[in-house]
Parts: C-alpha cells; sequence; structure tokens
C-alpha cells in the first residue's frame, strides 16, 4: 500500500464529518426559534385580550354613564328584533306563495302531457323495443315543444313491461336523480310531487320541484308508462335570494331609522337635563348667577323655570346665612376682645380678694375661692372664643417642627391624672416602644388630646380611659377610648357642632365651654389630619385623631381603626 502525504502548507483538508456538536447546535437553534415563536405567540394574545377587557371597559362605562347609549341600545335590539320577526314573516308568506303559484302550474302542465301520452301510447308496439323507443323519444320531443307557465322543464319517460324498463329523456341527469320514493309512488298508479336536488347542466345540485304520474294505458297491464316532469326552481331561488336581500335591506334601514329617531328624540330630552346637571354643579361650586336658558313653554322650559326659581332662592338664603354668619363671627370677635380688658381687671382684683380669704369670714373666705374658680372658667370659654374667631377669619397659622408624639401623650395623661382620679377613672396608655416623631405644632396637638380625654374622663362613667398611640410609614393616630354611655348616630353627627351637648340637662364637671371639640377639629384639619368618633349606646365612644408625619403631607389611612376591635355590650361588667 502507497501512502502520499499532503505538502505542508497544502489548502486541501478533509471536510469534517457531520458529528453531534453540529446536531446539538442545530436542534438548539430550532428550540430557540420555538421557544421566541411561543412567546410572540403569547405577547400577541395577550395584547388581544388586553384590547378586548379596555373595549369592554369603554363600552359598560359608556352603558352607565349614558343614558342617550342605553336608549339607543335598547332601541336598537327591540326594533331590530321585531324586523328581523316581521321579514322573517314576510319572507316564509312570499316563499309559500311562490311555491304554491309554481306547483299550480307544473301540476296543470303535467296532467297535460298526461293526456297528451296517453294518445300517444296506441302507436307502441308491444315486444318491438324499437317502437317503444321511437314512440318515447317522439313523445317527449312534443312534450318539451308544448311548454306551459311553469317555465323551464326537463322531460324522462319510462316503458315498463315486467322488470324491463326502457326510458327516454330529455337530460340523463334528470333520470339518474329521481328519487326512489317518487318511483314507487308512481309505480303504484298514482301521481306524486317532491322538491329534490337534481344536478344542472354543469353538474352543481340545483333546487327541483319533481312531479311523476302514471299514463294510463288501455292494455291489459303487461306494460306500464311513467312520466316525470322536473322543473328547476332557479328563477324561483333568485326571486327569492332578491327579496330576502331587499327585506335585509331594508329591516337595517328600518332599524337604524328607528334608532336614529330614538336618539334624536332621546337627546332633545337629555340634552336640557345635562345642562341643568352642569348648572346645579355650578351652583355647588358657589357659581350662584347661575341659570338655566328657558325656550319655549313646554315641560323643559318649565323645569328650567322652576330650577331658576329654585336657584334664586337659594342664593337669597345663602346670602342671607352668609352675612348672618360674618355678623355672628364679627360679633364673636369684638366682643371677646373687648372683654379681655375688663376681665384682666376683675381678675386682679379677684387675685387680692383670694389671696387675703385667711382674713375673712368662712362664708365670705368662700365667695372669693367662687370668684377665682368662675373668673378662671370664663377666661378659658374667652380663650375659646378667640380661638375660634381666628379660625373663622383665617388667621390661624401653624407653627410646625419635629415632636415626640408619645412625649405629648405622656405629658397629656400626667396633666389629666388628677381630674381622672376624681372620676374614679383610669387612665391606660398603650404606644410603641420606639418614639414617633412627626411635624406638628406640638401646643395644638397637645390641646387636642387634653380636650379628647377630659371629654371621655366626663362621660366615661367611672371606667378606665384607653389611650393608644400608633404609626405607619406615612401617618400617626391616637385613640381615645371611653366606657360610658356613648353615643347614637344622630349625637356622633353634632359632636363636632359649636356648643353642642348630647345632654343639656347634664352638668358640666369639667368646665367645658362646649367648643373644646369644634377646636380640636379646626387644629386637626389645619394639620391636613383627621378627626373621627365612633359611638354606639351603651358601649362607649372612641375619638381618633390622625396625623401626617411630615407637613404638608396627604392621607389616605390610619394606622389604628376608627371602631374598637373589642365593644362592650350594654350591663356587662367591666
Amino acid at each position: 500500500m502507497t501512502r502520499t502525504a499532503l505538502p505542508t502548507g497544502s489548502s486541501e483538508a478533509p471536510a469534517p464529518a457531520p458529528g453531534p456538536d453540529r446536531r446539538g447546535a442545530a436542534g438548539g437553534q430550532a428550540r430557540r426559534i420555538r421557544r421566541g415563536l411561543r412567546r410572540r405567540a403569547g405577547r400577541g394574545r395577550r395584547r388581544l385580550q388586553t384590547s378586548l377587557r379596555r373595549g369592554t371597559a369603554r363600552a359598560l362605562h359608556a352603558w352607565r354613564s349614558s343614558l342617550q347609549v342605553r336608549i339607543g341600545a335598547i332601541t336598537m335590539v327591540v326594533a331590530g328584533t321585531v324586523v328581523i320577526i316581521v321579514s322573517l314573516v314576510l319572507f316564509s308568506q312570499i316563499r309559500d306563495q311562490l311555491l304554491s303559484v309554481k306547483e299550480e302550474a307544473a301540476i296543470d302542465q303535467a296532467q297535460s302531457g298526461v293526456a297528451y301520452a296517453q294518445t300517444q301510447l296506441p302507436a307502441i308496439a308491444p315486444g318491438d323495443a324499437a317502437s317503444v323507443r321511437s314512440t318515447l323519444d317522439r313523445t317527449v320531443t312534443a312534450l318539451l315543444q308544448r311548454g306551459g307557465a311553469a317555465g323551464d322543464f326537463e322531460v324522462v319517460m319510462v316503458h315498463r313491461v315486467g322488470d324491463i324498463e326502457r326510458p327516454a329523456y330529455s337530460r340523463r341527469a334528470v333520470l339518474d336523480a329521481l328519487p326512489a320514493a317518487l318511483r314507487a309512488d308512481v309505480a303504484s298508479g298514482g301521481q306524486s310531487r317532491k322538491y329534490h336536488a337534481v344536478p344542472d347542466l354543469s353538474g352543481e345540485p340545483q333546487a327541483t320541484l319533481l312531479i311523476g304520474a302514471a299514463v294510463p294505458s288501455d292494455a291489459d297491464g303487461a306494460q306500464q308508462v311513467e312520466l316525470y316532469y322536473a322543473f328547476p326552481l332557479e328563477q324561483e331561488a333568485e326571486s327569492l335570494s332578491l327579496i330576502r336581500s331587499t327585506v335585509v335591506i331594508s329591516g337595517i334601514a328600518l332599524t337604524l331609522f328607528v334608532v336614529g329617531i330614538g336618539v334624536l328624540v332621546t337627546r332633545l330630552v337629555v340634552d336640557p337635563v345635562r345642562r341643568a346637571a352642569g348648572t346645579a354643579q355650578r351652583l355647588a361650586e358657589g357659581q350662584l348667577e347661575e341659570r338655566m336658558v328657558v325656550r319655549g313653554e313646554d315641560d323643559l322650559a318649565r323645569l328650567a323655570t322652576s330650577f331658576n326659581a329654585m336657584a334664586d332662592s337659594l342664593q337669597r338664603q345663602i346670602t342671607q346665612l352668609e352675612g348672618l354668619s360674618q355678623l355672628q363671627q364679627r360679633f364673636t370677635s369684638d366682643v371677646s376682645h373687648e372683654l379681655r380688658t375688663p376681665l384682666t381687671t376683675v381678675q386682679m382684683a379677684a387675685e387680692i380678694l383670694h389671696e387675703a380669704r385667711g382674713d375673712f369670714p368662712a362664708h365670705v373666705a368662700r365667695s372669693a375661692e367662687l370668684l377665682r374658680a368662675e373668673l378662671d372658667r370664663f377666661e378659658r370659654l374667652l380663650t375659646d372664643l378667640l380661638e375660634i374667631s381666628r379660625y373663622d377669619a383665617g388667621a390661624a397659622e401653624l407653627d410646625s417642627e419635629p415632636a415626640d408624639l408619645g412625649a405629648l401623650v405622656a405629658r397629656v395623661v400626667d396633666g389629666m391624672a388628677a381630674l381622672a382620679e376624681r372620676h374614679d377613672s383610669q387612665l391606660l396608655v398603650s404606644r410603641p416602644d420606639e418614639a414617633v416623631i412627626a411635624e406638628v405644632d406640638a401646643r395644638r396637638v397637645e390641646r387636642i388630646l387634653r380636650n379628647l380625654v377630659g371629654n371621655a374622663i366626663e362621660h366615661g362613667a367611672g371606667r378606665p380611659i384607653e389611650i393608644t398611640l400608633a404609626a405607619n410609614r406615612t401617618a400617626a393616630a391616637v385613640t381615645v377610648r371611653d366606657q360610658g354611655v356613648g353615643l347614637s348616630s344622630a349625637d356622633a353627627q353634632h359632636v363636632f357642632d359649636r356648643f353642642w351637648r348630647a345632654d343639656p340637662s347634664r352638668v358640666r364637671t369639667v368646665g367645658g365651654s362646649g367648643l373644646g371639640l369644634s377646636i380640636s377639629l379646626e387644629d386637626a384639619r389645619l394639620h391636613g389630619g383627621w378627626l373621627q368618633v365612633w359611638g354606639q349606646q351603651g358601649a362607649g365612644a372612641q375619638f381618633r385623631l390622625t396625623l401626617p408625619l411630615t407637613a404638608g403631607g396627604e392621607l389616605t389611612s390610619s394606622p389604628l381603626p376608627l371602631r374598637p376591635a373589642f365593644i362592650r355590650r350594654p350591663g356587662t361588667p367591666v
């Protein structure tokens, strides 16, 4: 064996055989292509589903928000249903009438053909096939030439002697298409008709009316002749198709016409309502001079007139109330400022008398103590009135700085401990271990908490008062819960009103002016916070103060629930 070595550097080298590496690479590429196709198909399905959901959502929104859309859709459904039912009934009657006329003409022509064929039967020589065929062909040709009112037709004649049949026809396909049931009816000596599909000249099945009849013979019955007419229903089908198209187009046009009328009528009614709604919205926004335009003397004009009269009455009443409110605010502010100076003088005199009460008789000393106490109460009332006046005038300012709410709660609890002890109440405080720092006006927040705790002590019936502090990432909340007489739903709506008292006969023991909760609500609003109340008669009440941790922050939720988790049933011991 001779071996030949390739020279060094030669470009000729054996081609590498396809190995498992190439097959693996090709398989991996195919898998990547399949995965890419599946991902694209999945994205396409998701986009289609998203589009369908958006379209459905828009349609539902239009259905809910637009009276005109609802009436138009309902009118379309009702009108479309009526048009479809009427169209079906009308089309069915027209079709039955066309076929009935066709059948009557076809039967008359078949009977005439039977009579003519009967005159030709004597020319048939029994047993002579040529005579039979020539007579049948001649008869078929003559029947084709006779014509009739039924339109185009084909003719088939069958001569039968025993089991031997000799047919004659104008077209072979008609003979092959004759149904066995029709042949059997005619073979029994009767006349029958059927609708059947017969191939046309192009071989396509076509609806055809077949009429068959036995031709009476004077022979001894050894021979029998059957005559068949085939009437294509092409013209009737074209007429019905034209009628169907006309009915469909007319139905659609009628439906759209009715829907257009419904939408137009609805618009004539809805547009004034929309204008009234827009005017009412502008009135609610404070544009008290807004009025509706009155056109005509119909019901809508009377609606606009009544609406304008109502707006005039509201404007007059609101203007009067604003004037009274401004007068009341100015009176409160003026009286509060005017009383400040004489009150200071009287307090100085009362303080001297109070300090010298040891030198007075017992009843005079007691009078000096009462004088000082009532003057202190009067000063608190005057202070509250001045504070309310600042809120009414829009002069209240917030002095925010970081403060530890836990320390504020502790300071309020320490200050109210003596009052709670006098009412045999226990103050229970729950707060997180870590400090809760918020940018607030500490003086105002402390005043809110002092009012809430004092109110709870006064209404707590000597039961424990629960004070809870909690915070989340954006807000802090303090709840004050008492187990006293509670509040009804009607009382809860008025608890923040000025000078409102749930029980006017009840004697105030805290010395409040009836303005504490009103001022507390204004303080909370000034911080951008919430002050809310929950109450149930016999189960106590709970106030919740929620404040943003940063000044100017917006609240979306509260760290503490407004409704307590545990509610004591009336009569249950604590």
